[in-house]
């Protein structure tokens, strides 16, 4: 009987101790029943941050309480801007809508503010899904077989909007390692720059993610339809070892440490943020829901099928690289800022 009594005692107590909680899990703030989580792209359909969206509003709804649904709606415009300016000022503060952009949107004010109606370091940043390698490439039967042929003629890259790694990335090859590039822009996202490509219409593109064309253009890879001139990032992909990675091009340490502010943001390939003022608890639950999902078997595999890379990193840790990327130093920033700021034709 003791043994029972104090038994008893311990579930009273706990019981006592957990209704709060048990309460408060069926707020609002901390419940998604009957609601709809939103999720908005700044590209249309078919590029590689859609079908990363997609892929995550398959599976994260059972890692939310109340199980909500989730749906994408895309938002292209200017290179992902408008959705970027769109969540930050107009969606929904209260965790049912979030959104994906390009990864070079929040380091976009400190090379251009045009158009720019957000502060990076207060978005709700959530995670992002992956850190990327991107490529400049060109179609196999155009005469750029290797970096250094870009120095020697000038080439046609399909680009989408200012902003946009297909814009920013070869317009710095140019002012940073002397390559002779020509940035057509106007294209609505990749998948339109990469038609131009296939059509002839330009002789390649620079800042094409390598989701992208695992998700959306296998035979190029696997038919070697196009060659491949350097990898954009900090750090190379091991299957792309005869392929020079960017950073090792500085010829010296000024033109490193521009490179490195200017292809930080492929650590966080693929960010998702909420807005601003969005309440602790609905954040904290979409950062859990986000990285649990990440980590869910189904979802694992559903990507990996789709050709994916699911490296996943925190909403911390993407706000800590946003921190440490602002307090450049003003020469750095400076530099880099002149090194993409040559207007696309």
């Amino acid at each position: 009987m003791k043994l029972t009594r104090r038994w008893l005692g311990y579930a009273f107590a706990t019981a006592v101790v957990t209704m709060p909680v048990m309460a408060s899990a069926q707020t609002p703030e901390t419940s998604y029943k009957g609601q709809t989580l939103t999720i908005l792209v700044g590209y249309p359909p078919g590029a590689a941050y859609d079908a990363y969206a997609r892929v995550i509003a398959r599976h994260m709804g059972r890692h939310l309480p109340g199980a909500p649904s989730i749906v994408v709606q895309n938002m292209p415009g200017a290179g992902s801007l408008t959705a970027a300016n769109h969540l930050y000022n107009n969606a929904a503060k209260d965790g049912t809508v979030i959104g994906t952009f390009s990864r070079g949107m929040p380091m976009q004010p400190l090379f251009d503010e045009q158009g720019v109606r957000f502060d990076p370091l207060k978005f709700n940043w959530i995670g992002s899904a992956a850190s990327e390698v991107s490529v400049a490439l060109a179609w196999a039967q155009k005469p750029f077989k290797t970096f250094e042929d870009l120095r020697t003629r000038e080439m046609t890259m399909a680009g989408t909007a200012p902003g946009a790694d297909t814009v920013i990335f070869p317009t710095a090859l140019n002012a940073v390692l002397g390559t002779k590039i020509k940035v057509v822009t106007g294209y609505r996202g990749a998948a339109d720059a990469l038609l131009a490509v296939e059509s002839g219409e330009a002789d390649g593109a620079g800042g094409i993610s390598w989701s992208t064309l695992a998700t959306s253009k296998k035979e190029w890879l696997t038919e070697k339809k196009v060659n491949f001139l350097v990898q954009l990032a900090l750090k190379a992909r091991p299957d792309l070892k005869d392929v020079p990675l960017v950073i090792d091009l500085a010829r010296n340490e000024d033109e490193r440490r521009v490179l490195e502010l200017i292809f930080a943001r492929q650590e966080i390939a693929y960010p998702f943020a909420a807005p601003p003022g969005v309440p602790a608890e609905r954040l904290e639950l979409l950062r859990k829901a986000f990285m649990d999902t990440l980590a869910d078997k189904e979802f694992l595999v559903e990507a990996d099928k789709s050709g994916m890379t699911i490296s996943p990193i925190t909403g911390e840790e993407v706000r800590a690289l946003l921190a440490r990327v602002f307090a450049s130093s003003p020469d750095v920033i400076a530099r880099a800022r002149a090194a993409i700021g040559g207007k696309a034709n």
